[in-house]
Order: C-alpha cells, then structure tokens, then sequence
C-alpha cells in the first residue's frame, strides 16, 4: 500500500535504516523516539475528572450521618430520603453517560471533559446553599450527571492519546483516581461537615477545567474530523519533538473511511461493531454483579462486628487499600495483560463473597432459619468475635481482588475495542448499563436480602464471579501491547496494520 510505503519511508528518514535499529519493527523503531512526558500531563489533567467523580461517590459516606441528624428540619433526612440522597447519583450517572455519548462525538473528548466540570462545581454551589432536601437531591443529580459524562470521556481521552506501550497503566489511573477521591471524600469527612466537604469537592473539577487548557484534543477525533495539520501538531505535544509523528498519522489514517464517517444503526451488523459492544456492554453488567456496591454497604456494620470502634476511620483503610491494588494493577497492566487479571480478580471475588455466604450462615445459626439475617440485626443481637476474622478477611479479598481486575479493566477495554465511529454511542450504552444497574442493584439490595437470606444473596454474587471468570476465557481478547487498530481488526477478523 501506498501509505505503509509512507510510513516505511517516514522511519527511514530518521535514520531507522541502521542497524541495530534497522531490526526493529516499524512500531518498535517509532515507539523509541517516542517520550512521554507531556503525555502523563495530559493524563494528569484530564483524570482530574475521575477524581471528582470519586469525590461524588464518597461524599454521601460522611455526609448522610450529619445530614439525619442536623437540627434544622428542612434539610434533615429520613432513612428512605437518605437513600435517595446516595443513590440518586447513579440515576443522573446514568443520563451523563447518554450526554456523553453524544458530547464527545459533536464537540470532541477534550471540550466535554471541560464541560463536564461545570455541573460538577454547579451541583456542589446548589449543596453547599441548599434550603431543602429538593436542593440537595438536585446537587446531588447534577454531580451525577457530570460523573457519567466523565466516566465515559477520560478513558476515551486517554486510550486516544496513548500508545499500546502505556494505554493500560495510564488507563487504570482512572480507577485509581476514583478510589483515591473515594477515599479523600472520606478522610477529610473525619474534620469538615457536610457543607465543607462539598467546598473541597468542588476544587478538582475547577482544576481540570484550568489544566485542560494547555493539553490538546485527541489525534483520532482530529482526523476524524478532517483537521490532519491539527492531529500532527497534537502528536508532537504527545510524544516529543523527536518522533516522527507523521508516521503515526499514516498508521491512524489505515483504518481508511471509518474516520471520517458517522454512527448508523445499520452498523450493528459488523461483526467489528456488535462484538465488541456485547462484551463491553456484559463487562460493564459483571462488574456490578460482582457485589461491590453491597459490600462496600456491608463495610461499617461488618467492621463493627470485629469490633472497630471508628467506622469513618475503617472506611479510610478500605479506602486505601482500593489505592494501593489498583495502583498495583496499574504498573502491572501492560505486562501482565487484561485477560490473566480479570481471571485472578474474578476468582478471587468468587472466593471472598462465597466466604462471606459462609460468614451470615454461621451467624444465623443461633437464629429461625425462616428469618432473613441482616449484619445489622446479628451485631445488635450480640458479638460473635469468633466469626469477625472470617469478614475481615473475606472483605480483603475482596476488595484486593476488585481492585486488581474487575475495578479499572472494564472502563479500560471499553476505551479500546469499540471502532472509532462508534466510541460514543457504544461507550454511552456500556456506561448507562453499569450505571442504571449500578441503581438497580442497590435500591433492591435488602429486597434480595429478604427472598434469598444474607447468605443466599453472597452465594448469587458468587456465583456470577464465576460465570464472569468463564466469560473472560471465552469472549475476551487480549489487548496488551496491541494498537486501537489491531484491536479492531482482531473484532474484523482481519489482519491489523
């Protein structure tokens, strides 16, 4: 072809012909010129977003408790109003991600990363002057709402600005962005009330949309939209003055009309197009069929049990173990693969929920077996220190072997797999699925506590850990060291450029 022959030349310029250079791969040849940089900055600004995103997701953890116990009626909540204050994010989450979709396709990732901060400080003003618990609510969606958008543009912004060497470390930085605002939300909860929390919450999206102004747009949606000149000059901020960026312009430019053309509804009959959008789409359901969300609702009650007398300061170690694994799975991503951490992360979930199944029917023992057991109910009714290591424990597991797989690995295969014209609208479906199941699951949760027990609930999160682990074998490529293009033409079944 015309453009390898290019892009062949483009390398020999520089001087690749040498040897040992000349034994390099044409990648190989260009990534060794390449620095990076001015690519962890880009990174750096735009997982500010995840950051706030995580700050959203923790502030309700401290807040709920002043909130029901604050003087002024107006604002006091009740335990069913307390439960839409926590979850209604999720709903706004969920409308984001649609928002997003259409976004990034019509104004591109970098100018709705900046967008999105917007409802993010707005949604934290309406808080901090809320009058009425409608104030709060509707702070609270708007936080959501930029949440979704967020959690849909960074991992798309950082898959299309990164090369195949580090797109899974710097992908999994969202994640570690969001366990660490999680776990920031609640280590200065311990000192501000509610009102100051939200006026920290408000700092990091006011951060990204300032450090946002001096990184570029991606190449990809550049050239997608006709503006070559633009993507070059985007590519030379990326990858330093010494790579000879118009190589990597040709490579992108192989994918041929795809960049130029738009989403149709005809296109889900690709098998490069409905392929990787059922895996990403399922993805996105195991991860919240895992039992995240419940055992993270499961943590205080759980460390009361085992007598852990400050349950804010406990939610800070939980917070920072998340930090620590997923910073783990970060340095470990682009050697390791995606595909062997699923499995380990899934396995190791299926044995944590499964022993925790083991932990509340050991517990109800003493109990009718036509009860359904609740932790809450068992703490009250008396210790059982004899079982808290067996929690403990099984809450380690856990939340170690989330944080190494299936916590950042599906946002980061869902900024890889999809073709380029179809990132938004298959990004959008991936993200309102994990966000309206992420709803559903956890305003059924004691719903599923009373018809199945408190162990029969584990065992089905269990269970799904499995099947998931299954799912991974079969269905799931291996994306590692891998260009967007030869993803995609793993999906084609053709041979990658």
């Amino acid at each position: 072809m015309a453009i390898q022959g290019e892009r062949r030349r483009l390398l020999d310029s520089e001087g690749e012909d040498e040897s040992p250079a000349g034994l390099m791969s044409e990648q190989d040849a260009y990534l060794s010129k390449v620095r990076n940089r001015n690519l962890y900055l880009a990174t750096f600004a735009s997982v500010l977003g995840p950051m706030s995103f995580g700050f959203v997701l923790g502030y309700s953890s401290p807040a709920i408790p002043e909130l029901k116990r604050i003087s002024d009626p107006r604002l006091q909540l009740n335990d069913d109003q307390a439960s839409w204050f926590g979850s209604i994010v999720t709903l706004g989450a969920a409308l984001g991600g649609l928002l997003g979709g259409w976004m990034v396709e019509k104004v591109g990732r970098k100018l709705s990363l900046m967008f999105c901060s917007l409802p993010f400080v707005l949604g934290f003003t309406v808080i901090i002057a809320a009058q009425n618990v409608g104030m709060l609510y509707l702070g609270r969606a708007l936080t959501g709402l930029a949440s979704g958008v967020t959690s849909l543009t960074v991992p798309l912004y950082i898959s299309e600005t990164a090369h195949e060497r580090v797109r899974g470390m710097l992908g999994c930085c969202v994640q570690v962005m969001v366990v660490f605002g999680i776990m920031m939300a609640y280590l200065i909860g311990i000192f501000l009330d509610w009102r100051w929390l939200a006026i920290c919450g408000s700092i990091p999206p006011t951060l990204l949309i300032v450090c946002m102004c001096f990184v570029p747009e991606t190449p990809r949606f550049l050239l997608s939209k006709g503006k070559r000149r633009e993507a070059e000059e985007a590519l030379r901020f990326l990858r330093g003055p010494d790579a000879p960026v118009e190589w990597e312009c040709c490579r992108i430019e192989e994918t041929g009309d795809e960049l130029g053309s738009s989403f149709q509804m005809s296109d889900l009959k690709d098998p490069g197009v409905y392929k990787p959008l059922v895996i990403g789409i399922m993805l996105m359901f195991f991860q919240q069929m895992t039992g995240i969300n419940d055992i993270m609702f499961y943590a205080e009650s759980i460390f009361e049990q085992a007598h852990f007398k400050e349950s804010n300061l406990a939610s800070v170690i939980v917070g920072l173990i998340q930090v620590i694994f997923t910073i783990v799975a970060a340095l470990i991503m682009d050697k390791a693969g995606r595909k062997i951490l699923l499995v380990i992360s899934g396995v190791a979930m299926a044995m944590s929920t499964t022993a925790f199944g083991v932990y509340f029917h050991l517990l109800s023992k003493p109990h009718h077996s036509t009860v359904a057991l609740d932790i809450q109910s068992a703490v009250a009714e008396g210790p059982h220190p004899d079982l808290s290591w067996l929690a403990l424990a099984s809450m380690a597991v856990f939340i170690t072997g989330f944080a190494l797989g299936w916590g950042p690995i599906p946002w980061l295969l869902m900024s890889e797999i999809f073709p380029v014209k179809v990132r938004g609208f298959a990004s959008a479906a991936c993200v309102l699925t994990n966000w309206g199941l992420a709803f559903v699951v956890t305003k059924t949760f004691q719903d599923m506590m009373i018809l199945l027990t408190s162990a029969g609930t584990f065992w089905l999160f269990a269970s799904m850990c499995i099947v998931n682990v299954i799912f991974t074998i079969v269905f799931i490529p291996e994306t590692k060291g891998k260009t967007l293009e030869q993803i995609e033409a793993i999906f084609r079944g053709t041979s990658g450029p």
